[in-house]
């Protein structure tokens, strides 16, 4: 069975990017437009790993992973961050709030999918 994979992003063409380029590679995509919409989706669905924007509007990416991470349904799935921001600072804040990993745009879909087998296995 395909491994099911939530992206949030307030980005449609980052959704629309991001989810084309797991398709294309077997998997299931779920998308979200903001860090609330997220939530409310995974507090109804399994899903075997979430990559996230951290700036999007109603609830940003360390808010959603805090929610994750706090929640029973997917406490302890893969959370990769897929966001412009790259400072030191905003990274050890979102492993603070228990992110997996970290990829910064613009990417190339072959590292999208390099990270993803790795935290995935």
């Amino acid at each position: 069975m395909a491994k099911v994979i939530m992206t949030a992003d307030d980005s449609a063409s980052v959704r629309q990017m991001v989810a084309f380029t797991l398709k294309q590679n077997g998997y299931t995509v779920v998308e979200a437009v903001d860090g609330r919409d997220a939530l409310n989706k995974l507090n109804a669905q399994k899903v075997d790993m979430l990559l996230t924007d951290l700036n999007m509007p109603n609830l940003d990416g360390i808010g959603l992973i805090k929610g994750v991470r706090a929640g029973s349904l997917n406490k302890f799935i893969p959370i990769v961050m897929l966001t412009t921001e790259s400072q030191d600072s905003r990274k050890a804040e979102g492993k603070a709030a228990g992110a997996t990993g970290w990829i910064v745009k613009p990417f190339k879909p072959e590292q999208l999918i390099a990270v993803i087998k790795k935290v995935l296995g």
